[in-house]
C-alpha cells in the first residue's frame, strides 16, 4: 500500500487444483487422491471448502478484486461423476460448460456477499458468463472483445504480447537466452506494438481496464532471471497503457529506454536484457 500497489490474490478453481484434491480427496469426483485435476462441482462439500478458503483470503487481502481462475479446467471427471450428473439434472444443465458456469456463478455470489468482485480467465465466458465478473483475456484478445462488447470489464493479457515467460530472441539456434517456458518470439518492440483496444468501439473500449504482463516461473529459478525476463519489456507494456495509440513512436521510445531507462536499471543493479530489439520477418 505504501507503494500504491494492490495485490490481487488468485485462488484457482475449478481446475488447476490437483494439489488440493490430493490433500482433500473428499472434494474430488473420484474421492481418491492423485486422480482428479478439478474440484467436484456436484458435492456441497466442495463449496463449503472453497467458501472457507475464500473467507481466509478475503480477510488477508484488502483488494476489491479476488481472482478465482476458471481457466483450463479439464472437466473430464464431471462427465462420469454421479454427483455432477445429479447436479446437472436438477438444474437442467445441458453440458459440463454450463456446469462450470454454475460453479463460477455460485462462487461469484459468495464473493459479492463479502463485498468483493471476481476476476476470471476468459474460459468463464463458456457456458454463460457471471453477472458482475471482470474477464482476463489470455487466449488472444477474442474473449476480451466479446466480453467488452457485452458490457463487461476486461483486462487484456494475450499470450502473443503479454507473456513475459516467453523468450525475447526469435533467433532460436544462436540465441543466448536462458531456458524459457516457451520460445515465444516476444521482443520488447513487439510488446510496444500491442493495442489493447484494437477493433473496439469507443463504448466497448471503455470497458478495457488495462493490460497485464504475466510471468509464469516454472522455468525461472532465480530472481536474477526473473528480472531479465521482465525488463525492458515492462517498459513497453507500461508505455502501451500510458500513451495514446496514435502518439506512439518506437524509435523515440527505444532511445529513451536505452538512455534513462537502462541507466536507472544499472543504478539499481537490476539484471536486464540490453541487446537491440530483434524483429524477425
Amino acid at each position: 500500500a505504501k507503494r500504491h500497489i494492490t495485490v490481487i490474490p488468485e485462488i484457482e478453481m475449478p481446475g488447476h487444483s490437483e494439489e488440493v484434491t490430493s490433500a482433500y480427496p473428499e472434494i474430488s469426483c473420484s474421492g481418491k487422491a492423485y486422480t482428479d485435476y478439478d474440484f467436484c462441482a456436484g458435492k456441497e462439500a466442495t463449496f463449503t471448502f472453497l467458501q472457507n478458503v475464500l473467507d481466509e483470503v478475503i480477510d488477508l487481502f484488502p483488494s476489491h478484486y479476488i481472482h478465482i481462475g476458471g481457466d483450463e479446467a479439464s472437466k473430464g471427471g464431471w462427465h462420469k461423476c454421479a454427483d455432477c450428473k445429479k447436479r446437472m439434472e436438477s438444474l437442467q444443465l445441458k453440458n459440463v460448460d454450463e456446469l462450470q458456469s454454475y460453479f463460477i456463478n455460485r462462487i461469484e455470489k459468495y464473493v459479492n456477499q463479502r463485498g468483493r468482485q471476481i476476476i476470471g480467465w476468459d474460459e468463464i465466458l463458456e457456458g454463460g458468463i457471471t453477472p458482475n465478473a471482470t474477464v482476463m483475456s489470455w487466449r488472444g484478445t477474442k474473449g476480451g472483445i466479446e466480453a467488452s462488447n457485452r458490457g463487461f470489464d476486461v483486462i487484456m493479457t494475450p499470450t502473443d504480447y503479454c507473456y513475459f515467460d516467453y523468450c525475447q530472441d526469435p533467433r532460436k539456434q544462436e540465441s543466448d537466452e536462458p531456458i524459457c517456458a516457451f520460445w515465444g518470439d516476444l521482443t520488447f518492440e513487439k510488446v510496444y506494438s500491442f493495442n489493447p483496444t484494437e477493433g473496439l468501439s469507443k463504448e466497448a473500449a471503455s470497458h478495457i481496464l488495462g493490460a497485464q504482463a504475466n510471468v509464469w516461473t516454472e522455468y525461472i529459478p532465480t530472481n536474477e532471471q526473473l528480472e531479465y525476463m521482465i525488463m525492458p519489456r515492462l517498459f513497453s507494456l507500461s508505455e502501451v497503457q500510458w500513451s495514446e495509440m496514435g502518439n506512439k513512436n518506437f524509435e523515440r521510445f527505444s532511445d529513451r529506454v536505452r538512455t534513462w531507462g537502462f541507466d536507472m536499471l544499472r543504478a539499481k543493479n537490476f539484471n536486464f536484457r540490453n541487446k537491440p530489439a530483434v524483429t524477425q520477418e
